[in-house]
Order: structure tokens, then C-alpha cells, then sequence
């Protein structure tokens, strides 16, 4: 019974391990899985014709080129990414997730496929600065290293969490929050594509930091993979391109 049990045991961590697929597997397949969220413009969202669309999107695309696979993109909400990365959902995740230590212990980082920072974001006449928030109620998204940026602002009154970034800033809009917290590019699409540039300002930023994909624990060969992977865009000037083509600019960190 005893060898039963032991034997049980390791046949379910067996199991349990083949979920996250090396990159063996992923060419065998042909299809490489990638997991990102779809509502955070411009770096990955459902367009008008519901298509994801975005510069993480193309980037992802560009990448799954390189690696001679077929990206299949699953889009899922932001705070479970990560949990279901890890549980073999996707084989990477690209969704603007922010380098931070206690992600970092869940989940491995490739190299920084961008460089940004957390910007204030309010109406006219309305903050601007770290120090004007204080008995403030600001929005964020749930999950987010602007939520955890906002929670450690001395003096605000409320942080309050949001699903997705779109409903902060229609709560902004509707004067139920004093400021948004969000990426300064995010910020910067949204009053663009709205046309609220004579509603809305900027502020500061209140943090900077270097956003990247992640892969399960360990999973070394694909992280590997995606390290050359981008690395070679970044080269050949196919980042370049795709960044100039959203931003006008090239994100990469210098």
C-alpha cells in the first residue's frame, strides 16, 4: 500500500509538472499559448472588429514568428494571469506585468520588453502630485503595481480597485474619483482616443518601472527562448518598428 501511495504520488506530480510545457513540447505542438488581458490600450485590447490588437500583441506575434510557432493568445482578466500561467494555461504571459520582488517569487521574468512608470492622471485643476492626493480617492486597476504605488501615497483618503482601467476612468470622468492611477502610455492613448485633452491632465509620475513577460517557475527553456527571441528584434529592427508604429518612440529601456 505504502508503494502504491508513493507511486500514486509521484504519477500526480508528474502530472502536475507536464501542465507547463518546455519548449520541446511547444515545437512539437507547433502552437505556442500566450496569455495577456485585452483591455489595456495600447499594449493589448479588442479592437472595433473585436481583434486583439496592440503593441504587446504585435510584439507577442513577432516573437511566436521567430520561434517558428503559431501564437494562440487567450485573453483573461489581469489578477489571474499569473495563477494560471503557473497551472499551464499559457505557455508565456505578455500583459504589461511590472518587474516587483514578490512576483518575481511566483513567477520568472524575461528581460524588459518596455520601460514606464505610473502616472497621475486627474481633471483640470485637479491633482498633480504625490503630495496632492492626500485626502484624495483614487482609482486603480486591482492587481497592479499602481495599486500597490497608491496604497503607500501618505495622506489618501480611499484607493479604490477596479477590474480594468476603462472603469476607473469613466468613474474619473463622472466625478466619483479625485485622480487615476495607471501607465503613463495607457494614460496618454486614453485622452488621445477620447479626445479629453481639454478634461483631463497628467501629473507626475509616481513610480517608474520595467515591465516584462513572465513564464512559469523555472520553465528555463522558454525563458530562454524569449530572451533571444526579443533580443534579436531588438537587433534587427523589428522593435523599433512596432514601437514607432504605437508610440512613436522606441519603449525599450535604455
Amino acid at each position: 500500500m505504502r508503494k502504491l501511495l508513493v507511486a500514486l504520488a509521484v504519477l500526480a506530480l508528474g502530472l502536475a509538472l507536464g501542465q507547463v510545457r518546455t519548449l520541446d513540447q511547444i515545437k512539437r505542438s507547433g502552437e505556442i499559448r500566450i496569455g495577456t488581458e485585452g483591455a489595456f490600450p495600447p499594449f493589448n485590447y479588442f479592437d472595433e472588429k473585436n481583434q486583439l490588437t496592440g503593441f504587446e500583441i504585435d510584439l507577442g506575434n513577432a516573437i511566436a514568428e521567430k520561434l517558428g510557432l503559431k501564437p494562440r493568445w487567450i485573453a483573461q482578466s489581469f489578477d489571474t494571469l499569473l495563477i494560471q500561467l503557473n497551472q499551464g494555461r499559457f505557455d508565456f504571459v505578455i500583459a504589461s506585468h511590472g518587474i516587483t520582488e514578490e512576483r518575481a517569487k511566483a513567477v520568472d521574468f524575461t528581460n524588459p520588453h518596455y520601460c514606464t512608470g505610473g502616472i497621475i492622471v486627474a481633471k483640470k485643476g485637479g491633482p498633480k502630485t504625490a503630495k496632492d492626493l492626500q485626502g484624495k480617492v483614487v482609482g486603480v486597476q486591482v492587481g497592479t503595481t499602481y495599486m500597490e504605488a497608491a496604497q503607500k501615497i501618505p495622506g489618501v483618503k480611499e484607493v479604490r480597485t477596479y477590474q480594468k482601467d476603462p472603469d476607473a476612468l469613466q468613474d474619473l470622468l463622472a466625478g466619483r474619483l479625485d485622480a487615476w492611477i495607471t501607465d503613463r502610455f495607457v494614460a496618454k492613448e486614453a485622452i488621445k482616443e477620447r479626445k479629453l485633452e481639454g478634461t483631463l491632465q497628467l501629473g507626475e509620475l509616481v513610480f517608474q518601472e520595467k515591465v516584462a513577460m513572465a513564464v512559469a517557475k523555472g520553465n528555463r527553456t522558454v525563458l530562454e527562448a524569449l530572451n533571444k527571441a526579443l533580443s534579436d528584434l531588438m537587433k534587427d529592427g523589428t522593435y523599433a518598428k512596432i514601437s514607432q508604429k504605437w508610440f512613436g518612440e522606441d519603449v525599450r529601456c535604455r
